[in-house]
């Protein structure tokens, strides 16, 4: 093996292992502090929380991170089987013999590649819904429904993906050197073009969105956006009862086609002054720009990473250093493809504490939006519901937050709710 080859198996297996003690020292952190703190109420959320919703919430987040570190266990062994252990190789050679060299042998090298991740998953995936979620009466699925919509995601992730992956390998083969401006300008259009398409063509085919029926709810939320000056093309329930009992409301799509959708549960759980509330702190993201900030980190970092994947897909070494033995007289783009989107997290991975920490500024700054145009108190009670009906900690691990967390802890976010009080 080249020496370029050997250092980046090396920098692999090393950042392999070091995400490895990195995930199971951040859980087993997690694990211990939420069981420590598992019989008391925290002194600021006592008169709300009761002992036995606080203990669910400890059993809830103790046994989801010792089930992640099975997910992750499982992660590592199977990007060491696809990778150094020859997996990959193995799967694209029985592909080449085949099928040849050719663009369906390419297709079917990423559709196998994702077809059996996706069976290897199955099993924890099922545990997850139909155990984890089930025992703490989060789940509200049938198993005939949760197999219907495993079946039209691999369905639409087929009619979307492949003709995606089709076009980018074109470019990979007929673009020259420069392929992946091109490819990284396709990429952006069709993330663009799907902010838009998602509500309208993709999401009802697993959930139903009605219009807004409460005649005094609709009166509420319409002027509290046009006091936001947020316009919206509608607003919808989504039956997210069908599925779980967690709750959340959300803006879905772009531009003109923006929507407003809010869980049936929400609507169950919370008052109508809550409500407002809640849907203020997320046009709070719009207003302070948050979606489109986003965006845009989303074009440098993609715009970076298919410079990067335009280089390591034309050195030989980028493929025997992860194992892959790459063939002389057939292209191998679809092989980079995966070997890239395989690696890159490890390297990204510890760029997360990074990404968190901007994540739960935007949210500070979306409440704060939130108390200008509504109550902090009725904001602060409708996440203490929301805390209480998703089973959410009130007592994670610092560093695990610090690491992990996109939104604040509660006890911070909620002491600065308080603080404020009303509107100014």
């Amino acid at each position: 093996m080249e020496s370029p080859a050997l250092m980046l198996s090396l920098v692999f297996c090393a950042l392999l292992v070091a995400g490895l003690i990195t995930r199971t020292v951040l859980a087993s952190r997690q694990i211990r502090h939420v069981a420590r703190h598992r019989a008391t109420v925290p002194a600021a959320f006592a008169q709300t929380i009761t002992p036995e919703a606080h203990q669910k919430a400890a059993d809830y987040t103790i046994t989801k991170a010792r089930f992640g570190l099975l997910d992750t266990a499982l992660e590592a062994a199977m990007l060491l089987g696809w990778t150094l252990l020859g997996g990959l190789d193995w799967l694209n050679q029985t592909l080449l013999a085949a099928l040849g060299g050719g663009m369906v042998q390419q297709l079917s090298l990423l559709a196998a590649f994702a077809l059996i991740g996706g069976l290897v998953g199955l099993p924890l995936a099922w545990w997850s819904t139909f155990r984890i979620e089930e025992r703490f009466g989060f789940n509200k699925m049938t198993l005939s429904l949760w197999l219907g919509d495993l079946l039209k995601g691999a369905l639409v992730g087929a009619l979307v993906g492949l003709p995606i992956a089709a076009l980018v390998l074109w470019l990979m083969g007929a673009a020259g050197v420069s392929w992946w401006v091109w490819a990284w300008g396709v990429w952006m259009a069709f993330n663009l073009l799907a902010l838009v398409l998602y509500p309208t063509l993709i999401a009802p085919l697993f959930n139903k969105f009605e219009p807004l029926q409460d005649e005094t709810l609709k009166t509420r939320v319409n002027a509290l956006m046009q006091r936001c000056g947020f316009a919206a093309k509608g607003l919808f329930v989504m039956d997210g009862s069908k599925r779980s009992a967690h709750a959340n409301a959300y803006f879905t799509g772009f531009g003109a086609a923006k929507r407003v959708v809010f869980f049936d549960t929400l609507l169950q759980q919370l008052n109508p002054a809550e409500i407002d509330a809640v849907l203020a702190h997320e046009l709070g993201h719009y207003k302070r720009r948050h979606i489109l900030k986003r965006i845009v980190l989303m074009f440098a970092l993609s715009l970076l990473g298919f410079a990067l994947l335009g280089w390591v897909s034309g050195q030989t070494w980028f493929y025997t250093g992860l194992g892959v033995m790459p063939s002389l007289d057939a292209p191998n783009n679809a092989l980079a493809l995966l070997l890239f989107m395989m690696v890159v997290p490890l390297f990204t991975y510890f760029l997360s504490p990074l990404m968190a920490r901007m994540s739960r500024s935007h949210e500070f700054e979306a409440d704060a939006y939130a108390m200008a145009q509504t109550n902090g108190q009725d904001l602060a009670s409708a996440l203490l519901k929301l805390y209480k009906d998703n089973a959410s900690t009130l007592t994670p691990d610092p560093v695990f937050a610090r690491f992990y967390y996109s939104h604040p802890p509660a006890s911070e976010r909620i002491a600065r709710l308080r603080a404020t009080g009303t509107p100014a």
